[in-house]
């Protein structure tokens, strides 16, 4: 059986290159929930549309032992015999899913903005980026205190983003968050990026450490809206917590419904997931999990600047991202084996509109 499922793998990764092969089910909403922009749904200005991805890419590492850190497991003679060739692989593999967004019908282009976690050094970042066509982003890393020596990486596109700032916030006992600013056309907005603590071991000890890594997200999140009431925020990350988890719905403040968040304008921000039928960006055993996630602040659902279609959210997939045999997303690695996929994340996409009216 495990030899089967090596070589149908191997045949699905040998199939033509994509040229918009989404499936309907990817399109999670042609219908806006009550109230987020549904009088104007179609309409789009006189802007552009500005896209943000966020992914977990799982173990992005270099096959070079770094004594400061615990990284041995991915080096030739390490647990996963991981080598210069998988490291290329895997980089053909994140750059293969960029490049079906540009393919998609409903982009159409490279995310202006991409954030990875699971990075493990700025030039493996970099290497993953530099080969794509028709692109050169610029990136903005920084290196994390986890002691397995995995960071987000930030790359942006010059040609569509102008860089105005970044930050760096400590988290007692968890990796750091990342703020930064940028603006499009004009209109500025910041982006706060997370990977909090996994709930690996036990789900009681580890859960006091994400819900600390919440209270500082909230407070910087706070602060931005407190400078400008009028604040376009979008926070984003791997939070190792869903939306019904105290962390994310009862620090953070997510909410599903738009209306709640229009009318406490700073108090609720909305989690993009309102409304998808996708089950998750990730599955442990059988249960899908929407521990990826994106929330907007009041701001980001008017009609002004720079704005959330109804239809600007999806969890990104198709085919080869998925195990044909499971339908799970296809990882590198599991359960100390290396498998060759993709990632065990699925990423997300934001598509935003950018009015450039005065």
């Amino acid at each position: 059986m495990k030899r089967h499922k090596a070589l149908l793998l191997l045949l699905l990764f040998m199939l033509p290159p994509l040229h918009c092969s989404i499936s309907a089910t990817d399109n999670p909403r042609k219908t806006p929930p009550s109230g987020i922009n549904a009088s104007k749904s179609n309409d789009t200005g006189s802007g552009k549309k500005l896209l943000i991805l966020w992914w977990n890419v799982e173990n992005l590492f270099d096959a070079v032992d770094d004594p400061a850190t615990a990284d041995d497991d991915f080096t030739p003679s390490g647990r996963l015999h991981w080598t210069p060739k998988k490291l290329f692989l895997k980089q053909m593999r994140l750059r293969h899913v960029i490049t079906a967004v540009r393919a998609s019908p409903d982009y159409g282009k490279y995310p202006d903005l991409l954030a990875f976690a699971e990075s493990e050094n700025r030039r493996t970042f970099e290497d993953t980026l530099s080969p794509l066509d028709g692109i050169r982003y610029k990136t903005l890393y920084y290196e994390s205190s986890d002691p397995r020596g995995i960071d987000i990486g930030i790359a942006y596109d010059p040609q569509s983003l102008l860089f105005r700032s970044i930050k760096a916030y400590t988290v007692p006992s968890a990796r750091e968050i990342i703020v930064a600013g940028f603006s499009a056309e004009g209109r500025s907005f910041h982006v706060i990026v997370n990977h909090w603590p996994s709930r690996s071991f036990d789900t009681e000890w580890s859960e006091p450490k994400r819900i600390a890594a919440a209270i500082v997200c909230r407070h910087i999140a706070d602060s931005l809206m407190q400078r400008n009431p009028k604040e376009k925020l979008i926070i984003m990350g791997d939070f190792n917590d869903g939306p019904e988890n105290r962390s994310v719905k009862e620090v953070l403040r997510s909410s599903f419904d738009v209306r709640k968040v229009i009318a406490e304008q700073h108090i609720s921000l909305f989690n993009c997931w309102s409304g998808s039928r996708q089950n998750g960006s990730f599955r442990f055993k059988t249960r899908w999990q929407r521990i990826d996630q994106m929330l907007l602040s009041a701001a980001m659902l008017e009609h002004s600047g720079i704005w959330f279609p109804a239809d600007g959210f999806r969890c990104f997939s198709f085919f080869r991202m998925l195990d044909p045999l499971t339908g799970k997303p296809w990882p590198t690695c599991e359960k100390n084996r290396y498998l060759g996929g993709y990632s065990d994340h699925l990423p997300l996409v934001l598509k935003l509109e950018v009015d450039n009216r005065r």
